[in-house]
């Protein structure tokens, strides 16, 4: 570090920051931050990002001392008009020198092209970094995302939560100002409870190491996630289990703590009698422990709690939580019992009093409209008919039960957990929990035939309903989850994959709601919608966007026929013949465009009227590969049909290289727009590979 260089330390201290977007907040006060820098024209080497539930701090490393000077330059009148025919300066010339306070004569000229003024230079001195410093801080604060600003106190300033100290050091220097109404000083403070005393930041890079060694604080999320998990596997190692650690649960436990201890505690292994997942629903949502699992996987009567202090006496706090999560389990115990006492399919005529959207009907008329639908996909698929309509109808029901409306993240699986009591089909029963597979990116699909046609048809049914009712989704906007529900309608057509047309799939469960209820269009818009999902998901599997526009131009809605027309598409896309026929093909589409092509369905081309021996030569070669590809477009081989038009290339080249389309003979151009029209319909056969960008493929030597 130099003398134009320093450490800076940013610290804003506060009362408990939200846990689910404290990393979030970080990583916007970082970038707020470097963008505020990058205004002032302030040099920087490094930034790290420090956050805890009571802090967000920067420490950033070679930030300039001040600005750089910059000369600024300001334009007045043209010579012409600055002097008149004596050369005596105007009026213009010289009020625009006593606006820049010097002569006249003291003013510089500039030349160009447009012609000849004056000008007026000057080097304006940089501000020094500490002066601008309390700003910049305020301005980057301000632009963090947070939903709800609040006020305290008499202060006017608005954060997320109050402001209880600014700590800033620049190199050994204190920096005098304030943020958010707080004035800046060299003063941080440690752990609440372990160090709840100010500790003195005499030099900015000592930050972090004071707060660990004296304040028992990590300032480091990332290192105290880590601490987390070190310690539970210390723990697990010791007892011959293991814990399933969810990534979700732990960056907030993580946002909850500034010095993690990991515990152990335990519960009544009589409350296993209650399906598990209400065990670890309540552990994980409400109290925020990690569920213990044997080696096998079953859930053991112990948890593991992280703690925000290193306690002298840890038994206290494990017998806390013991006490906090046994009438937890109980209400839970008590649901589970209450639920049984009637089976699932009592509950249906509760679901007529159950709204699920004002103008679409109740829950009940949504089953029905489910179970419909449900039974016709059966039929195409071979399915039980029978099975897919009890699936349907009981979809819903656990929605009224006791633990549902306590837990709504368990609904399906609760369902399924009631149907097997009430011995319902294995297939209904795994359905109930299957509907709302996947539930998320990367989720798992449904693992059963009935469960993936009620998958299918809840979220056709609702996709359809919810557009025609006006309520698509709009900006971050989107209260029916309909994002989510048209990925899962793609992911499980294409990865199943299942034969099915999705236009005529949202065409008959627009037929449920009634006659005339939901017009065509409605159809069209959700079609259009899912489809336009389609390039998200293949870009997440490295597949370029123009690969998935090229396939979505045959028109083929059946999304697993779809897929491989893509894949085939991505495969071709490699292959050196691929940018010559890519650019042939769109040179075809746009010359087929200006002409017509409605007189050249159902023709082929005349061989006696070309006069071309390259016209010939494809025609030749175009009715040999014609012969090969029938039984690969017949069987869907779509990587062989690209594959095997790829011997065309030399053949297109010569084509276009040697013969004129557009010929001034009649018949010679008609002639050659129709082979053209036929060599364009083998290619589209697969895509329209005319939509490749330039710049695909290998290069041919």
């Amino acid at each position: 570090m130099d003398a134009t260089s320093r450490d800076l330390l940013v610290e804003i201290g506060t009362e408990e920051l939200p846990p689910t977007i404290l990393f979030r907040l970080s990583r916007a006060f970082a970038e707020g931050f470097t963008a505020q820098l990058a205004e002032q024209r302030i040099s920087v080497g490094s930034i790290q990002s420090f956050v805890t539930p009571r802090r967000l701090a920067l420490l950033a490393s070679g930030v300039a001392v001040r600005q750089p000077d910059e000369e600024a330059v300001r334009r007045g009148p043209a010579i012409s008009a600055a002097f008149d025919s004596d050369g005596r300066p105007t009026k213009a010339a010289e009020g625009f020198a006593r606006s820049c306070g010097v002569a006249v004569y003291d003013l510089a000229r500039e030349h160009s092209d447009k012609g000849e003024w004056l000008s007026y230079r000057h080097l304006s001195e940089g501000e020094a970094t500490a002066a601008l410093l309390p700003g910049m801080i305020e301005r980057a604060l301000g632009t963090l995302p947070i939903p709800k600003r609040m006020r305290w106190g008499e202060s006017e300033a608005e954060f997320v939560r109050p402001v209880h100290w600014v700590c800033l050091v620049f190199g050994d220097s204190a920096v005098e100002g304030t943020v958010l109404g707080v004035p800046a000083s060299k003063t941080t403070f440690g752990h609440r409870f372990h160090h709840p005393q100010g500790i003195t930041v005499d030099i900015a890079g000592d930050y972090v190491d004071l707060l660990r060694n004296v304040g028992r604080v990590e300032p480091s999320f990332e290192r105290r996630r880590e601490m987390i998990v070190q310690q539970i596997a210390a723990i697990i190692d010791s007892r011959e289990a293991r814990v399933d650690i969810d990534s979700a649960l732990l960056d907030e436990v993580t946002a909850l703590v500034e010095w993690p201890t990991a515990l152990v505690g335990t519960f009544d292994a009589d409350f296993l009698a209650v399906p598990p997942e209400v065990l670890i629903e309540t552990m994980q949502v409400n109290q925020k422990y990690f569920p213990v699992r044997s080696r096998e996987g079953g859930l053991l009567p112990q948890f593991i709690t992280v703690s925000n202090i290193d306690s002298k006496d840890p038994e206290q706090i494990v017998s806390g939580n013991e006490r906090v999560i046994r009438p937890r389990f109980a209400d839970a115990k008590f649901f589970w019992e209450q639920d049984l006492k009637q089976p699932l399919s009592a509950r249906f005529a509760r679901l007529s009093s159950m709204v699920f959207q004002e103008k679409l009907g109740t829950y009940a008329a949504k089953c029905e409209r489910v179970a419909r639908l449900g039974r016709s996909l059966a039929a195409d698929l071979g399915e039980r008919e029978e099975l897919v309509e009890r699936a349907a109808r009981l979809s819903k029901c656990d929605l009224v039960t006791s633990m549902v409306y306590e837990f709504p993240g368990l609904q399906g699986i609760m369902g399924r957990y009631y149907a097997e009591a009430g011995g319902e089909d294995p297939s209904v029963c795994a359905a109930m929990e299957d509907q709302y597979l996947p539930r998320f990116a990367g989720d798992r699909l449904p693992g059963g035939a009935c469960g993936r046609i009620l998958a299918l048809s809840d979220r056709l049914d609702t996709l359809v309903g919810i557009f025609a009712v006006g309520q698509r989704p709009t900006g971050t906007k989107d209260p029916f989850g309909l994002r989510r529900a048209s990925i899962a309608v793609l992911r499980i057509l294409i990865e199943t994959p299942l034969e099915l047309d999705l236009a005529q799939l949202l065409g008959r469960a627009r037929d449920g709601f009634g006659e005339g209820l939901i017009g065509a269009e409605t159809v069209d818009d959700v079609l259009s919608y899912t489809l336009d999902r389609l390039d998200g998901y293949y870009q997440d599997q490295g597949v370029p966007s123009d690969v998935v526009e090229a396939a979505l131009a045959t028109g083929d809605t059946t999304l697993s026929r779809l897929h491989r027309r893509i894949l085939a598409v991505n495969g071709f896309r490699e292959l050196p013949e691929s940018v010559s026929l890519a650019a042939a093909n769109k040179r075809i589409r746009n010359i087929l465009l200006k002409s017509g092509t409605e007189d050249l369905r159902g023709y082929g081309p005349n061989e006696a009227l070309f006069a071309d021996a390259a016209e010939r030569d494809l025609w030749r070669h175009m009715a040999v590969l014609q012969e090969r590809l029938a039984p690969m477009i017949q069987g869907q081989d779509f990587a062989g049909v690209l594959a095997t038009l790829a011997g065309l290339r030399d053949q297109v080249d010569a084509f276009f290289d040697q013969v004129l389309v557009m010929a001034d003979d009649v018949d010679v151009r008609r002639n050659r727009l129709m082979l053209l029209y036929r060599l364009h319909g083998l290619f589209a056969n697969v895509a329209d590979i005319s939509r490749l960008q330039a710049g695909v493929g290998t290069a041919r030597d």
